[in-house]
């Protein structure tokens, strides 16, 4: 089934210690995109400025993904400038951000997508986020993603989405930030008694913890041996969990389990290159090979 999401389309300036790069395609909106699509259609909802290069527009169109509700404004395009460390890759320095266009924006979707059943709202404003679901109708499954900015000022407009959510995406550090729990399992369980019904927990080169009221499982990471820009790898996973659990229908505990892994195989290509430099060439024979790794990985877990 098709899958809707909303979320930022950017332009990247970043450093790593892999190199330096300019204007790379980027926002949590095109990344989850150039993944969930190797499962399903993809229907992108955002914004951009004039200023966005036509070939960002192109690659996206290119991949499939339905830029019917991309709306393109007079003025820049949300832009971040950053960099990450060698000591410390998990942690973005933000230098710049020019929110551009995303001010005062307001979700526009096409009647016409208004139906789809599976919606994932991607990093963003949750303020912009709601504004997206409530033009949505009656959809079947809800997932959502936030971020540390959101939860330290937007604290009561973000708890206040998660209720009407079936999944939750965040990292190790947003889950124990939005509970004030320091042990990842009670911070899950906390979370599952704010609103979604499941909570999908981060944990980078230390893999992913899941938990559910019915059940929870932890799997390890595909073992990255160098990474290169990590900018995207949350977004990517997103988009791996969402768009296999929309391709399949269900939501079992087997389901889960596949969605989980894939998107733990999409988030190791990400990392690897530079923007969607390793995204957005994959096609499924490569990402089952590296699903094949990783449940060598894993064994005998799964």
């Amino acid at each position: 089934m098709s899958l809707i999401t909303i979320g930022t389309v950017a332009l990247d300036n970043l450093e790593t210690p892999a190199g330096k790069k300019e204007n790379l395609l980027g926002g949590s909106g095109s990344h989850f995109a150039v993944c969930a699509r190797l499962f399903t259609d993809v229907h992108l909802v955002s914004v951009v400025g004039k200023d966005f290069p036509k070939k960002h527009l192109t690659l996206l169109q290119s991949k499939g993904i339905n830029l019917t509700s991309v709306i393109i404004r007079e003025g820049q395009t949300f832009a971040w400038t950053g960099e990450y460390k060698k000591d410390d890759l998990n942690t973005a320095i933000t230098h710049t951000t020019t929110l551009g266009v995303l001010e005062n924006y307001n979700p526009q979707v096409a009647t016409e997508q208004r139906n789809i059943p599976n919606v994932f709202m991607a990093n963003f404003d949750p303020d912009i986020q709601m504004k997206f679901l409530q033009l949505m109708s009656k959809p079947k499954f809800i997932g959502m993603d936030t971020m540390n900015l959101w939860i330290d000022i937007k604290n009561a407009s973000l708890k206040k989405l998660m209720k009407k959510v079936h999944m939750l995406i965040v990292n190790d550090g947003e889950a124990r930030q939005l509970t004030e729990e320091t042990n990842l399992h009670l911070a899950a369980k906390a979370l599952c008694k704010m609103g979604p019904r499941m909570v999908v927990v981060k944990k980078g080169e230390n893999g992913v913890l899941f938990y559910s009221k019915d059940h929870h499982f932890a799997f390890s990471a595909y073992p990255v041996e160098k990474v290169v820009d990590p900018t995207g790898a949350g977004d990517s996973f997103a988009g791996g969990i969402m768009g296999y659990l929309s391709k399949v229908g269900r939501v079992t505990q087997k389901d889960l389990h596949k969605a989980i892994l894939y998107a733990t195989t999409l988030s190791s290509y990400n990392v690897e290159g530079f923007g969607m430099a390793k995204t957005a060439p994959l096609d499924m024979t490569k990402v089952n090979a590296r699903l094949k790794e990783l449940r060598k990985h894993i064994m005998p877990v799964v």
